[in-house]
């Protein structure tokens, strides 16, 4: 059996770096990652979603991984991105375990819309490619039925399943199925900033969940994710509309801005983490404006 074990604390997802020949600038990455991960974080999912890897080359990727792996020095387990084209998910998953990743996060594969089968293929094509345990990932055209689901987690190296469809029910079937297997399977809630929903993910027994917010507001993302395991409902409340709620309509304004947005607040904490690369856009003067008042909000509310 692969087991892969996270702690109960809150997951972060780093941003990726670029210097100014918009190369992978390891150094900041580094720094970044360990600055992070010295607020206490359960694990680092390097080069995913936040860290724009639909943007990066094969050796862009070879960096971000070494540069998490070296940052962390195995105090948190660490995992990479795999997904899009075949091939490249199978690079990937190849490079994450040469470069020392403890775990892979399966995304979607590229743009084609696959029957359930071929989707489950996929997954267990990439496992064996890798060494590591792996997280499905349910989302965009990657959602898996409850059927599927039980039978991805009969494979070993299938340690967990993220939700980023929001269907509460169907995220109950699959921990459910999960149960009936007898196997201690890793959930987490993949919404766009899922402390807006992550509530009624626990209720079901989803009690993981990505906080990309964690990645340029550590101590907000903290405090809440301590308010939620304590039961301390008026923190959360005062979080949710003094933060995230506000950081989610700014979000909601351009199309790409759940990365876009979690890079600018990197860049307005002091590390020059560079743009985005296309086809995402940085966030106009005015927009990065009033990121920095929602997050100046978020460290007083976290205080």
């Amino acid at each position: 059996m692969t087991n892969l074990a996270i702690p109960d604390r809150v997951l972060f997802f780093p941003v990726t770096p670029f210097d100014d020949r918009d190369r992978v600038d390891e150094d900041l990455l580094a720094r970044h990652v360990a600055e992070r991960v010295a607020s206490g974080p359960g694990a680092v999912f390097a080069a995913c979603g936040t860290g724009e890897f639909h943007a990066l080359s094969l050796e862009d990727y070879r960096v971000a991984i070494r540069a998490a792996v070296t940052a962390t020095s195995g105090s948190v387990p660490v995992l990479g991105g795999a997904g899009g084209p075949l091939g490249h998910a199978l690079a990937c998953a190849r490079i994450a375990a040469e470069e020392g990743a403890d775990g892979l996060l399966v995304m979607p594969p590229y743009l084609v819309g696959a029957p359930q089968e071929g989707l489950v293929a996929y997954v267990e094509r990439i496992a064996r490619e890798s060494p590591l345990p792996l997280i499905a990932y349910h989302r965009a055209n990657a959602q898996f039925t409850p059927a599927s689901v039980a039978r991805l987690i009969e494979n070993p190296r299938v340690v967990g399943i993220k939700d980023g469809a929001g269907d509460l029910a169907v995220a109950q079937q699959f921990v459910l199925e999960a149960e009936r297997s007898g196997r201690d399977v890793l959930f987490f809630n993949g919404l766009l900033t899922a402390e807006m929903t992550q509530a009624a993910y626990q209720a079901i027994g989803v009690p993981m969940y990505s906080s990309a917010a964690f990645a340029m507001a550590p101590r907000p993302a903290v405090r809440f994710f301590r308010a939620l395991r304590e039961g301390d409902t008026h923190t959360q409340r005062e979080l949710l509309e003094g933060f995230f709620r506000p950081l989610v309509a700014l979000r909601d304004e351009t199309p790409g801005f759940a990365v876009s947005l979690v890079k600018a607040g990197v860049r307005l904490g002091g590390i020059a983490a560079g743009s985005v690369r296309a086809p995402l856009v940085d966030p106009t003067p005015e927009q990065t404006a009033r990121l920095a008042r929602i997050l100046e909000r978020g460290e007083e509310l976290a205080a």
